[in-house]
């Protein structure tokens, strides 16, 4: 095994990029599960998606502002049908996340249908390329992530279902461009399933020890057997999840049993 692969060149502004995304996933994950919206990250993620690909396909930059106020404005126009639903249509919600979700995938597809390059376009919203983040990128996505962090904390829940699908729209924007759909999800909910019999800090602190070694892990395996970074990712944070699971069960249980 080739230790010497492991860049920190590389796999720092990586690491870096997948601390940003965890910083803001893992509280807004929590109260995702709390409002049985599990798929809602998706259909958003999704929608900021498709914003970037009309707007790179129209503007033929895959980076620049018009990219980014497109994907913007599309997670905010997901985030506000979303709110729309739940207020008047809460007992089929979540069919109608994952209908927004197929839609948003389709119109992707269709978008880029006489591209001959769609198929990495479409792998790249997928799976992402977080290991060729540049600090340029990373930037603006921290300091957007800390503003949310900042207002998040300030009010939280007590904002309403309006602010808390405005913050996770702007949030996904940001994170959907540095790892990929798919991370996006597992970055959400991995860290939230496993600590969701916790409370306060301490959940915080397992779903923030959970995110950044899921990443970190994913991050050296992937380097080290040379397979895709974003798919193994998904992968180690999901049994960074069920590890820390088996840990917390057993300490939750009596002593002497």
């Amino acid at each position: 095994m080739n230790w010497e692969v492991l860049d920190l060149s590389i796999l720092g502004p990586a690491l870096l990029a997948g601390l940003v995304v965890v910083s803001t996933h893992v509280p807004l994950g929590q109260q995702v599960l709390a409002r049985g919206i599990i798929f809602v990250d998706l259909a958003v993620a999704q929608m900021a998606g498709l914003g970037v690909i009309v707007a790179a396909t129209i503007d033929g930059e895959t980076g620049g502002f018009v990219v980014q106020v497109s994907a913007a404005g599309a997670a905010l126009v997901a985030a506000l049908i979303l709110n729309w639903l739940q207020d008047r249509r809460p007992e089929v919600q979540e069919a109608q996340i994952g209908v927004m979700f197929v839609l948003a995938a389709s119109a992707s597809i269709l978008v880029l249908a006489g591209n001959p390059h769609a198929g990495d376009h479409l792998k790249d919203l997928l799976v992402g390329q977080i290991l060729w983040v540049l600090p340029a990128t990373l930037m603006p996505g921290a300091l957007v992530s800390a503003a949310v962090l900042a207002l998040w904390f300030m009010l939280g829940r007590r904002g309403g279902n309006l602010w808390f699908y405005g913050l996770l729209a702007v949030t996904v924007t940001v994170s959907v461009q540095l790892v990929g759909v798919y991370l996006v999800f597992a970055t959400l909910i991995v860290p939230g399933l496993t600590t969701r019999r916790l409370a306060g800090v301490r959940r915080l602190i397992w779903g923030y020890a959970i995110g950044t070694f899921g990443y970190a892990g994913g991050l050296v395996v992937s380097t080290l057997s040379d397979l895709p970074t974003g798919a193994v990712i998904v992968w180690t944070l999901a049994l960074t999840g069920m590890a820390a699971g088996l840990i917390l069960r057993r300490a939750a249980q009596p002593h002497g049993m």
